[in-house]
C-alpha cells in the first residue's frame, strides 16, 4: 500500500509510504482521496493529518510514472487537493525533512500545517521547464507574500522551513516529536470547530504588486532568455495577484499545458531523467556491495591531481598527495590555499572551514604513505610511458582491494591495466578541469575491472558531488573522441574560409559556452597539437587540416603564452581577434590551392553540431556509451552544450535524422567531405523516422 491509515486519539493519520521519497504516485493519490473519505464518515474521527514515512514528507511527483498513462489518471493532484479543501473535518499536513513540488502544493492544499524545523520547502518545476501545475504559482504567495514566493517559484531554489516559520505557511513549528504535536495540534483546531480555512481564500498582500511583478519581469528577463518557464511563472503569478485565484489558477494550468509542449522543457526534463539513468548500469544491479572507501590517495598535485584531491576533502575524506619533488608538491598545495582562499572571499567557504579541509590532506613525497589508501587516483602527465611507471609502483604498494585509478584523457585503459597485477581493481576516472568546480565525471571501464569496482566508484561520484556517466574504452573515450571531430571541422572551415572569431561566435549564439578556438586558447593549443602528432603516426589515412599546426609551430599555445588563435593582454582573459593569425590562415589556404569562400553561421554551426551527433552514433554502435542520453548528459556538464537544447544526440531528435542524414550527404560531396559518411546508426533511424532517445 502507497498510503497507511491509522487512528491514533480520535485522529486519522495517513502516512505516504512510497520509498524512497513518498512521490505522489497514482496510488498514493487514490489513497489519500479514500483515507479522506473514509475519515469523515467515521464519527470517532475529530481530524486527519496527513505525513510521510521514512526520510521524507513527499519529494513531489513520482517520477517512475513520467510518461505514463498513471500520471495523467484521476484522481489528479488538483483532484486530490480539491478533496481536501472540501473535508468536513480539519485536514493537518504533518510536514518533515522534504517538502517539495507536488508535495508543497498538497500541503497548502490542506487547512493547516505543522513542521519540523530544517524541512526543506521548495517549488523546483522551472527547473525542467514547468512552472507548478497544482495551484503553488496561486497558493504559496498568499501565506509566504508575494516577494519570497516569486523568488521561490521562479529560481526552484529550496528554503528551509526555519527561514518560512513567521509566514502564514506554517501554523505551528514542532519542537520534539513532530506527529505528536500534529495530533495535539489537530485535536485543538478540531474542537474550535469549523469552517476550516483554505489558502485559496487568503488575499495576496503587497503595497505595490504590479510594480514589483516588472521589477521581476526585468530581472528575470536578463538571466533566462533561453527558457519560457521563468516568464510563465511571472505571468501566473501576476494573474493571481491582481485578478484573484480563480483567474489566476486557470491561466497557470494554461500555462503548464503550453511549456509540457516546448522543447526547452523537454531538454530539461531529458536531462533530469538522463542524469538519473547515468547512473544505472545495466549489467551491475543496483544491490552490488561496494568497497568501503575511507582513504583517498591522489598522485600528483598539479592543477588537475590538486583539484582532484579538493573534491574527496570537500567530501570530508582524508587524502594523502603525493609528488616527486617539495618543490612541485609546495606549488600544488599553494595553488589549493589559493582555490579555497577564492571561494572565503566569494562567502562560499569560512575560514575554519577552510581549515578543516587543509587539515585532511597529508602532503608526501614517499609512495609508500600510499599503502593504507583504499581509493588511489593517478594525475600526471598524458604520456604512456609515465603512467606505466606510475601504475607498477602502485602496484607494488597499494593494499590487496584499493581500487586504482586513472585520470587519462585519451588513453588505452587496457593499456595501463596491464602494467599490475590486480587488473580487476583499475578503472578510469576522467575528471574534467578545473576538476575541483566541472561536475563531469567520466567512469572508464576496462575490459576487466570488476563490477563492484564501478558500483564503489559510482557511488563514490556521488558523494564528492559529481554526475558520472560510464564510459566504454577507446581513444578519448565519450567526451574527447566526439569533440575531436568537431575540432576537425572547425580546422577545416578555417582552411576553407572562415576565420576563428566567426566560427566562435556563431556557435556561442547557438549557445554553447565557449566556440572552439576559445576552448582550444584556454586548454592549451599544444595539447591538441601532441594529440594530432600521435593521430598522424597512429591513423596516417586520418585527415586533418594542418593549419592548427603552424600556429603552433609559432608558439601560440593560448592563454598561457598570451597568443593563441587570439591575442591576449598581459593578466586578462580577453579574446582579441589576431590580424596576425588572420593573414596566416588566408596565406596557409593559398599555400594549399584552396579558393576560400564565404561560410554562413548556419553552416557552421550545422558542421560543428552535426560531427559531435555521428561520432555519438558511431560509440553507441561500438557501445561505448550505452545509451543516447548519456552522451548528452556528458555534453551538457563537461563540453558547454546549450542546456535547453538537450545535448547533440537530442538535438538530432529534434530536428529529424531524415534531416540530419540529408546535411551530412550535402557536407559529403564538399571539400573535406570524407569525414562526413553517416554512422549506420543515422542510416538507420533515418530510414526508420526512429530517434536516439526513443
Amino acid at each position: 500500500m502507497a498510503v497507511d491509515y491509522t487512528i491514533r486519539d480520535g485522529v486519522a493519520v495517513i502516512t505516504l509510504d512510497n520509498p524512497p521519497v513518498n512521490g505522489l504516485g497514482h496510488a498514493m493519490r487514490l489513497g489519500i482521496v479514500e483515507g479522506i473519505g473514509r475519515a469523515n464518515e467515521d464519527a470517532s474521527v475529530t481530524a486527519i493529518i496527513i505525513t510521510g514515512a521514512g526520510k521524507a514528507f513527499s519529494g513531489g511527483a513520482d517520477i517512475t510514472e513520467f510518461n505514463t498513462p498513471k500520471a495523467k489518471q484521476e484522481p489528479m493532484l488538483v483532484t486530490v487537493i480539491k478533496v481536501l479543501e472540501d473535508s468536513a473535518k480539519p485536514v493537518v499536513a504533518a510536514v518533515h525533512s522534504v517538502a517539495m513540488g507536488g508535495a508543497l502544493e498538497l500541503a497548502l492544499g490542506m487547512h493547516y500545517r505543522v513542521a519540523s524545523k530544517g524541512v526543506q520547502i521548495a517549488l523546483p518545476e522551472v527547473k525542467l521547464g514547468l512552472l507548478p501545475g497544482a495551484g503553488g504559482t496561486q497558493r504559496l504567495p498568499r501565506v509566504v507574500g508575494l516577494e519570497m514566493a516569486l523568488n521561490m517559484i521562479v529560481t526552484g531554489t529550496p528554503v528551509l522551513s526555519d527561514t518560512l516559520a513567521q509566514t502564514a505557511l506554517f501554523d505551528e513549528m514542532a519542537e520534539g516529536d513532530l506527529l505528536y504535536a500534529a495530533v495535539t495540534f489537530a485535536k485543538r483546531v478540531a474542537q474550535q470547530g469549523g469552517p476550516y480555512p483554505k489558502v485559496r481564500d487568503r488575499k495576496i498582500e503587497h503595497p505595490n504588486a504590479a510594480g514589483f511583478i516588472q521589477f521581476a519581469r526585468n530581472s528575470v528577463a536578463a538571466i533566462a532568455k533561453h527558457f519560457p518557464a521563468p516568464h510563465k511563472c511571472i505571468d501566473a503569478i501576476e494573474r493571481g495577484a491582481l485578478e484573484g485565484f480563480e483567474r489566476g489558477i486557470a491561466l497557470e494550468r494554461e500555462c503548464f499545458l503550453a511549456l509540457v509542449q516546448t522543447p526547452e522543457s523537454r531538454a530539461l526534463r531529458h536531462a533530469f531523467f538522463g542524469e538519473r539513468a547515468a547512473a544505472k548500469i545495466a549489467d551491475v544491479p543496483l544491490n552490488t556491495p561496494a568497497r568501503k572507501i575511507e582513504r583517498i590517495g591522489v598522485v600528483g598535485a598539479g592543477t588537475m591531481g590538486g583539484g582532484i584531491a579538493m573534491n574527496f576533502v570537500n567530501a570530508g575524506l582524508p587524502v594523502v598527495l603525493l609528488e616527486t619533488t617539495q618543490e612541485a608538491l609546495d606549488k600544488g598545495l599553494a595553488t589549493i590555499r589559493r582555490n579555497y582562499e577564492a571561494q572565503v572571499k566569494k562567502s562560499k567557504l569560512t575560514q575554519e572551514q577552510v581549515k578543516q579541509r587543509l587539515v585532511l590532506i597529508q602532503p608526501t613525497l614517499d609512495y609508500a604513505d600510499l599503502s593504507q589508501a583504499d581509493f588511489i587516483v593517478e594525475a600526471v602527465f598524458e604520456e604512456l610511458g609515465v603512467k606505466e611507471l606510475v601504475f607498477r609502483k602502485l602496484d607494488e604498494v597499494a593494499k590487496p582491494g584499493a581500487i586504482l585509478a586513472s585520470n587519462t584523457s585519451t588513453l588505452d585503459l587496457n593499456k595501463i591495466v596491464a602494467f599490475t597485477q590486480r587488473p580487476g581493481d583499475v578503472i578510469g576516472t576522467h575528471f574534467f578541469s578545473p576538476a575541483n568546480v566541472m561536475k563531469l565525471l567520466e567512469v572508464v571501464r576496462g575490459a576487466k575491472t570488476e563490477k563492484d569496482v564501478l558500483a564503489t566508484v559510482m557511488q563514490l561520484a556521488r558523494k564528492i558531488k559529481k554526475t558520472a556517466v560510464v564510459s566504454g574504452v577507446c581513444d578519448g573515450f565519450i567526451g574527447n573522441r566526439m569533440i575531436e571531430q568537431y575540432i576537425r571541422q572547425a580546422l577545416f572551415m578555417l582552411e576553407e574560409g572562415a576565420l576563428p572569431a566567426q566560427i566562435d561566435r556563431a556557435i556561442e549564439k547557438f549557445g554553447f559556452a565557449m566556440g572552439p578556438f576559445r576552448m582550444s586558447d584556454l586548454a592549451g593549443n599544444d595539447i591538441g597539437w601532441a594529440i594530432r602528432k600521435r593521430r598522424y603516426q597512429e591513423q596516417p589515412d586520418l585527415h586533418y587540416s594542418r593549419v592548427a599546426d603552424r600556429l603552433c609551430e609559432t608558439g601560440r599555445f593560448g592563454q598561457k603564452t598570451g597568443a593563441g588563435w587570439y591575442d591576449y593582454q598581459p593578466g586578462k582573459r580577453d579574446a582579441l581577434p589576431s590580424k596576425k593569425v588572420d593573414d596566416m590562415i588566408v596565406a596557409f589556404s593559398k599555400e594549399q590551392g584552396v579558393e576560400r569562400r564565404k561560410i554562413g553561421d548556419e553552416e557552421i554551426v550545422e558542421r560543428l553540431v552535426l560531427s559531435l551527433v555521428n561520432e555519438g552514433a558511431k560509440i553507441l554502435e561500438e557501445r561505448i556509451a550505452a545509451k543516447a542520453s548519456d552522451i548528452d548528459i556528458v555534453y551538457l556538464t563537461g563540453y558547454g552544450f546549450p542546456l535547453w537544447r538537450g545535448g547533440p544526440m537530442l538535438y538530432a531528435d529534434t530536428i529529424g535524422l531524415y534531416n540530419v542524414e540529408r546535411a551530412m550527404r550535402k557536407y559529403e560531396k564538399q571539400r573535406n567531405g570524407d569525414a562526413w559518411q553517416p554512422a549506420a546508426r543515422v542510416r538507420e533511424l533515418a530510414a526508420l523516422n526512429g530517434r536516439f532517445n526513443a
